[in-house]
């Protein structure tokens, strides 16, 4: 089968629209540069040519059965957070179905390229798996509902516009008869589809913006849900891979002689430069004789790399002329110079690592013919045009079977390292289907980290305690640089000033005069990625902590002092007031509780948050309770909202207290959970959300709220010890009172 050209068309900047004709090499080199925090815009046909053997389809996005069962395809990944479940009701919604006879299937990545990417972008990070899909979907449901009632009323031989429908059930009102849609989906199917398809006004809605119950519980509670890691094929075979621990090393040799006699091993593999595999009958078998298998490395020239020298290499970093300006207004020097009283202050941020908690993993059954390969993904395509390279198979002989993700952060978005290996092992071993797992310590060692870096803030203040001038200098790694250097914008990384900009997904929330925020690149060898939240993380600590520096050297409360410089910004305020009246700041807390907040603008979302602490006099940090304000603009399943945000605070709380990767003799130390610590429920606050959507825009929900956690606790902590906690994580940080 040859692979179709693809007709894609986007929206340039100057709102024209231009068609891009993209063939195999195209295709291998957009997708697998798409990225965690990038995406293009797709014009999404309303129907394709139907797959041979496939049920008839209203569209690519519905399926009805003759039994009533709604089928919805989804093309974005399920790793969690409710996307699944959250675009199926914006379907049905449209589609004026039976909720409860609602059921999802994914579409495969090779099948959307044979289709002519008829469901669109797969990738699903930075928070775009609804926002920036969810016009397109509505639009796949509002289609089907026309053409179901078109059906119906040719049946009827009477006007579609006499017809109505509710709960899949299709109404002649004039001569009372109705028509299920599971009666017509064949006729619907063959209709031509609807060109103009009006959607509905979100005030209207009965499914969508319901907290309804997730599509996917019911599997995961009774253990029918199949992650990757769980994966069986009949002979399939097992395996366990090493990487040289220094990033950028080779592999010179293995002695496999030394470990093929041991109990179930099949084979001792090269994989590529730097990695070598055991094969084996079981996956323990594999990683047994991994374990017992002699290596010989090339660690090469960051074998004596620390975290320690690249903490000085951003140190230089923040004084360094060669900087990428993120946001500029008024001459912030001049204004710093000349202002009655001078405010400094330096803050670190470490590496990270996602932790997931299932481990990267793929199954591939390779052939000279095809390659197959299943796995979690949250890009289907960047899966699939990392099996095409690795097995030197067009895209149109490859296809990846998208699993649910045991978590995904960002980790299994932009890089399929995972997939690449597991493609050239299976290579090795034609026609059998081989699963490589991951150790959790190959996976805390070979991550793609959040970004070290450090920033200095230096500000003015006037007699009367306002902001005359801003200078944040951030010294670090760039994200694009590390995954995707193509998209560097002369240089400069724009991903790096998330949260920081004059307009847009991460608008700054304050009104400041003289401004300068810019950017010195610092790369050590240890590879950067997107992370959850990615930059919104440091930089919300960065600037929110610091404004309550400047309160405090103002003389003045921190929420009034945000006040004075938020008027032109009424969604930032607004959440803020929200969480604060919530936290009932203002009034006395409980004896011995301290309260800290902060604000912010991620992925299109605002968010806030109010936390309230304790410390002992022994220097022990107790987070009682969180309270955490979002407008998403729309809120699709405002529970799932809820529990978006609960969760995203367990993950940035553990990156406050505890999470830092640091690197020794070139390689990171942290290798498991022992030394890499999560929140336990001992360490949770209680967490009270306020879902507050204003409408007019979609904003994301996963990772915006993660950015408030941090600051809004060490604002917290300040207020409880004042200790200004600059470095994180906080574990370092000593509290006993003084």
């Amino acid at each position: 089968m040859r692979t179709p050209s693809m007709n894609r068309q986007t929206a340039p900047q100057d709102g024209r629209t231009r068609t891009l004709k993209t063939g195999r090499r195209r295709f291998l080199v957009d997708t697998a540069a798409t990225v965690g925090a990038m995406s293009l815009g797709f014009h999404i046909p309303m129907a394709g040519a139907q797959p041979v053997g496939q049920p008839p389809e209203i569209n690519a996005w519905v399926v009805i059965r003759p039994d009533e069962t709604v089928v919805i395809r989804i093309a974005r990944s399920e790793m969690g957070q409710g996307t699944l479940t959250g675009l199926a009701q914006l379907v049905a919604e449209e589609l004026e179905c039976d909720w409860a006879r609602v059921t999802t299937e994914y579409p495969t990545p090779g099948q959307n390229l044979a289709r002519n990417r008829v469901w669109g972008n797969f990738s699903t990070g930075g928070s775009r798996g609804i926002r920036e899909s969810q016009e397109y979907v509505r639009k796949g449901g509002a289609a089907a509902r026309m053409m179901l009632v078109q059906a119906a009323a040719n049946e009827w031989q009477v006007a579609a516009s006499d017809c109505s429908v509710a709960n899949g059930v299709i109404r002649h009102a004039a001569s009372g008869r109705t028509l299920s849609y599971g009666k017509v989906a064949g006729a619907a199917g063959l209709l031509t589809p609807p060109k103009d398809i009006p959607l509905k006004d979100p005030s209207t809605w009965k499914i969508a913006g319901k907290s309804m119950k997730r599509l996917d519980t019911a599997d995961k509670l009774t253990g029918r849900l199949v992650y990757g890691i769980d994966l069986q094929l009949p002979g399939m075979l097992n395996a366990a891979i090493r990487d040289c621990p220094v990033f950028g090393g080779k592999l010179v040799s293995f002695d496999a002689a030394r470990v093929s006699s041991m109990p179930g091993v099949k084979a001792v593999l090269r994989v590529d430069a730097s990695t070598v595999a055991v094969v084996a009958g079981t996956w323990w078998q594999a990683k047994t004789a991994l374990d017992a298998l002699p290596i010989v490395w090339d660690e090469g020239q960051h074998a004596k790399a620390s975290s320690a020298g690249f903490a000085e290499i951003l140190k230089a970093g923040l004084d360094a002329p060669d900087a990428f300006v993120g946001n500029k207004v008024g001459d912030a020097a001049a204004a710093i110079a000349g202002a009655a009283r001078r405010v400094e202050a330096v803050y670190a941020y470490p590496h990270q690592n996602h932790a997931t908690m299932e481990p990267m993993n793929a199954t591939v059954r390779f052939t000279p013919e095809r390659c197959e390969v299943w796995t979690p993904t949250q890009n289907g395509e960047a899966a699939l045009a990392a099996t095409a390279a690795a097995s030197g198979l067009p895209p149109s002989r490859c296809e990846v079977y998208k699993l649910p993700l045991g978590g995904g952060f960002g980790r299994r978005g932009a890089v399929h390292d995972w997939v690449r290996q597991a493609v050239q092992i299976a290579r090795q071993l034609p026609g059998t289907p081989v699963k490589l797992i991951w150790s959790r310590e190959e996976d805390m060692m070979h991550g793609l980290y959040h970004p070290n870096t450090q920033a200095r803030l230096v500000a003015g203040l006037d007699a009367a305690g306002k902001v005359t001038g801003l200078h944040m200098r951030i010294s670090g790694q760039s994200i694009l640089a590390s995954v995707a250097p193509q998209n560097l914008q002369k240089g400069a990384d724009p991903v790096a000033f998330q949260g920081l900009t004059a307009s847009g997904d991460g608008e700054i929330g304050y009104t400041i005069p003289n401004l300068l925020v810019d950017h010195a690149i610092r790369n050590p060898h240890v590879p950067a990625g997107f992370w959850r939240g990615v930059n919104h993380n440091q930089n919300a600590v960065y600037l929110e902590c610091f404004i309550d520096e400047l309160a405090h050297a103002a003389g003045k409360d921190p929420l009034a002092f945000r006040r004075e410089m938020m008027s032109r910004h009424p969604k930032h305020l607004a959440v803020l007031e929200a969480a604060a009246r919530r936290a009932g700041w203002g009034t006395p807390a409980p004896k011995g509780v301290f309260r800290g907040l902060a604000q912010h603008k991620g992925f299109g979302s605002f968010t806030a948050a109010v936390a309230e602490v304790s410390v002992s006099a022994a220097g022990e940090l107790k987070i009682h309770r969180i309270v955490a304000a979002t407008d998403p603009g729309h809120a699709v399943n405002p529970t799932q909202i809820a529990h978006q945000i609960e969760g995203s605070f367990a993950y940035g709380l553990s990156a406050c207290l505890f999470g830092e990767c640091t690197v020794k003799d070139g390689r990171i130390e942290q290798r498991n959970f022992d030394t890499y610590p999560v929140v336990r429920m001992v360490d949770m606050p209680a967490v009270e959300s306020i879902v507050m959507p204003s409408g007019g825009f979609w904003g994301g929900v996963g990772e915006p709220t993660i950015a408030v956690a941090a600051p809004a606790v060490l604002n917290a902590v300040f207020a409880a010890t004042g200790k200004r906690v600059r470095t994180l994580p906080l574990k370092h940080t000593d509290l006993r009172r003084t």
